[in-house]
């Protein structure tokens, strides 16, 4: 269990294209002290233990350093006496230096995610992001050398981005030294730059299917070289379906992107028109696909695809 507490736009610079983080997060401002301290509460209410408290939303780093530590102090309460394993925050390459990193260890922060979004120069300036992929490169080496573990989120679909792009950016994450990452399809939302530029025809938003396809090359990619996926997509909620106007949202989408890459392995593998899969009880609904389109598409192609259930593999095996 990990257990959130969102701080929205606290300690952000500049609001980025494509940034609303009052909708993204259901909250409209950070909450006090005394607040946070009762979120915590409620999660362990019952003896509970989590493996983490986690700071999301906003920038951390860049909150005054003195809000930052009471945070933090609380959550290293919980720390110690045994309730909580570490902390868990996310901020901007910009906002760290080894010195708030050493900081941040001494409360019991464990990872530090930093809001990437692209190693491509051309899409962060686009994005209105503020920072340049060197400051990632130089925000991920002095978290690497502190021993805790390096998050690094992308979007996919942003303003002058490709394919190559994204493919390029999870190459980059890689070589530097990332163990997590979360993957977030670019959604266009009320009261952001990108509505903007969507009304003045500047942008063309990256549809579900886009946002599938490419992510589930990023997905494989990042399986493959054991970088940690925490999540696909924005959280669902009321205030996301509110201000939603355009773009890659989807109540399914970490769902729909497994699926094609499940789809994506055994269109590689498959060979005749009759295949017989051992499927694992668990994993049967993504395999199946969001209202079977996966076992549609091999029909369409003429291909007979016979499932059975099989505890003993680990997702799929094509006998």
């Amino acid at each position: 269990m990990i257990i959130p507490i969102f701080v929205p736009h606290e300690g952000c610079p500049n609001d980025c294209a494509f940034c609303n983080q009052r909708t993204i997060s259901g909250k409209s401002n950070a909450p006090g002290i005394c607040e946070a301290r009762n979120i915590i509460e409620e999660y362990l209410s019952g003896g509970k233990v989590a493996e983490q408290i986690a700071f999301f939303g906003g920038s951390f780093t860049g909150i005054d350093v003195n809000k930052q530590n009471e945070y933090l102090s609380i959550a290293e309460e919980y720390i110690k006496k045994g309730f909580v394993k570490s902390i868990r925050l996310s901020t901007r390459p910009d906002y760290i230096d080894r010195e708030t990193v050493e900081r941040l260890k001494s409360y019991g922060v464990k990872n530090i995610e930093l809001g990437a979004q692209s190693m491509d120069e051309e899409v962060l300036l686009l994005a209105k992001r503020g920072h340049s992929a060197s400051d990632v490169e130089k925000a991920a080496e002095v978290i690497n050398e502190s021993g805790c573990v390096l998050g690094l989120q992308m979007m996919t679909g942003l303003p002058g981005d490709t394919e190559e792009k994204c493919m390029y950016t999870a190459r980059r994450f890689k070589e530097l030294g990332a163990k997590e990452t979360r993957i977030y399809p670019t959604v266009v939302l009320r009261g952001t730059y990108l509505e903007t530029m969507l009304e003045k025809g500047e942008y063309v938003p990256q549809t579900v299917e886009e946002a599938v396809s490419v992510s589930a090359k990023l997905y494989r990619y990042f399986k493959e070289n054991n970088i940690e996926i925490l999540r696909i997509g924005l959280p669902d909620g009321d205030d996301l379906r509110k201000n939603y106007i355009a773009g890659a949202y989807h109540p399914s989408l970490g769902e729909m992107v497994i699926s094609r890459d499940i789809r994506n392995r055994i269109e590689e593998c498959v060979k005749g028109n009759n295949v017989k899969i051992l499927v694992n009880p668990n994993y049967l609904s993504k395999f199946n696909g969001n209202k079977r389109c996966n076992i549609e598409y091999f029909s369409k192609k003429g291909i007979k695809i016979t499932v059975e259930k099989d505890s003993a593999v680990g997702d799929f095996v094509i006998l």
